[in-house]
C-alpha cells in the first residue's frame, strides 16, 4: 500500500475547544506514535520516503569527467 506524501501535506481541521491539557494529551499520544513506528519500522519508513520523493526525472545525470 503505497500512500501519497501530499495527503500528509493537507491542513486538518483540529477542535477549537480543547483545553490545553487536552491538547498536550493528544500531542503526547502522537508523539508515542511516532516513536514507536520509527522504533519498528525506521528503515522502511525511510525507503518508502526517498521513494516518495524520488521521480523518473530525479536520475544523477552527470558524466564523471565533467566540472560540475
Amino acid at each position: 500500500m503505497k500512500t501519497r506524501r501530499s495527503r500528509a501535506n493537507k491542513p486538518r481541521t483540529l477542535p477549537s475547544h480543547w483545553t490545553p491539557e487536552q491538547a498536550l494529551a493528544v500531542f503526547e499520544a502522537v508523539e508515542y506514535l511516532r516513536d514507536s513506528l520509527w522504533a519498528r519500522y525506521g528503515p522502511h519508513i525511510q525507503q518508502a520516503w526517498r521513494e516518495q520523493l524520488m521521480t523518473a526525472d530525479d536520475s544523477l545525470e552527470f558524466e564523471p569527467g565533467e566540472p560540475f
